[in-house]
């Protein structure tokens, strides 16, 4: 990341640029996530400084994954900002817009961290108000909410659009009832945040629903919401897609199996559907006149190659990285297979040492082998290799592997 001089306001050394660009105690940060938004971006900072009053010092920082002239239509518009104007650039938009908002989170320094979208839906008036009504409440968070009295989704186009993000509302909340609590828009992009309830590093952010991440994650205490009516896109086109909506779904997968009990009970349930495609082959294969038993041994395969691809998509995609994907295969392989051979040995034990029937026993060894197969999955196949663990990677997303080209500081 390198830093450039601000463009307009005279060179780093000015003592005065120095300290209108250090946040000040109970000062603002609002982080705009933009990704072509051009148009948008001039009007938006009117409006900002507009509402923010000159008593609340606030900066803005934005993280753009632009491929258009955004960057360049933000340094010019900052000329008649009274607030200091941050830009990051990345050329790999690394966790799309919910990673452009954790580099954000790292890189603000204020008390207060207000997120909203750049493309004017969510009211830049209300800024001012949602940290007002942090300091009010002594909230932790405070959500801009669509669902409570006085808000409104009036802004979002067409009834498909209002069944999907009611549908994700209630869905999210039924997953995260507890989490969740106090947060009646949980789909929400405009909240404001503390500085001191984000934990960065335990963010592994997956699309655009960044408040979920946030509220799960980092549990900020005492939520709390303020209404606000959701207006129509200023300019340019919606981002929302079919693959935006994937994405959330296998982000709220993710989310919801954290801990080392969710991840075994979703281990389990996959495991359960790999039954359907090994019954399948197994079929197939004897009725093509192969003997049942090395037809179990083939057909066994099916349902592994299954339950890899589940496991690999949806409860160890963050964990990808720490090897190559021939040699997850392999060792998932390993693993599923020395099940088979495990299971026959300890039912005869069990049957012959423990004086168990037979399918008494059968069920245990299932049991057994099934605990020591998801321990060995998440230790041998998805736990980072041993040197990579000393030098700390293998959790959060290190910062060096987001490609951030520049930072423009623009100050009047």
């Amino acid at each position: 990341m390198s830093i450039l001089p601000p463009v307009g306001a005279g060179e780093l050394g000015d003592p005065e640029l120095e300290a209108t660009a250090v946040a000040e105690p109970g000062a603002v940060t609002v982080i705009i996530p933009t990704f072509n938004e051009s148009g948008n971006v001039r009007e938006l900072l009117r409006q900002l400084t507009d509402a923010v009053p000159a008593r609340l010092p606030c900066e803005v920082l934005f993280v753009d994954d632009s491929t258009d002239d955004t960057p360049e239509v933000i340094t010019a518009a900052a000329q008649d900002c009274p607030f200091p104007v941050n830009v990051i650039h990345r050329e790999t938009p690394e966790g799309g817009l919910g990673g452009a908002v954790v580099v954000g989170l790292k890189a603000a320094g204020s008390e207060w961290i207000v997120v909203m979208d750049a493309d004017l839906q969510h009211p830049p008036a209300l800024v001012p108000d949602l940290v007002a009504a942090g300091e009010r409440e002594s909230a932790d968070l405070v959500v801009a909410s669509r669902y409570i009295d006085g808000g409104s989704r009036a802004g979002l186009a067409g009834g498909y659009r209002i069944a999907v993000s009611r549908a994700a509302t209630w869905l999210t909340k039924g997953v995260f009832p507890g989490r969740l609590r106090g947060i009646s828009d949980p789909m929400s992009g405009f909240f404001a945040i503390r500085r001191s309830a984000v934990t960065s590093e335990a963010l592994r952010p997956l699309g655009y629903k960044i408040l979920l991440e946030l509220a799960v994650r980092c549990r900020p205490e005492q939520p709390t919401e303020v209404p606000f009516v959701f207006r129509d896109r200023f300019a340019g086109e919606s981002k929302s897609s079919a693959k935006e909506g994937l994405r959330f779904l296998r982000h709220l997968v993710e989310l919801r199996t954290a801990s080392p009990v969710a991840r075994m009970l979703a281990f389990g349930l996959i495991g359960l559907t790999g039954f359907v495609p090994n019954l399948l082959a197994l079929s197939g294969l004897t009725a093509a006149g192969l003997h049942y038993l090395p037809a179990e041994v083939l057909a066994n395969q099916f349902g592994v190659l299954w339950n890899f691809v589940l496991i690999e998509v949806l409860l160890f995609r963050s964990r990808r990285v720490h090897r190559h994907w021939a040699d997850r295969v392999g060792r998932f392989a390993l693993l599923a297979n020395a099940d088979l051979l495990l299971r026959i040995p300890l039912i005869a034990l069990f049957v012959s040492q423990f004086s168990m029937g037979v399918l008494t026993a059968t069920a245990c060894a299932l049991l057994a082998t099934f605990v020591l197969r998801f321990a060995g999955t998440e230790a041998l196949v998805y736990l980072p290799k041993r040197e990579r663990r000393r030098g700390g990677a293998g959790h959060a997303v290190p910062e060096s592997r987001v490609a951030l080209t520049r930072t423009e500081r623009i100050s009047r």
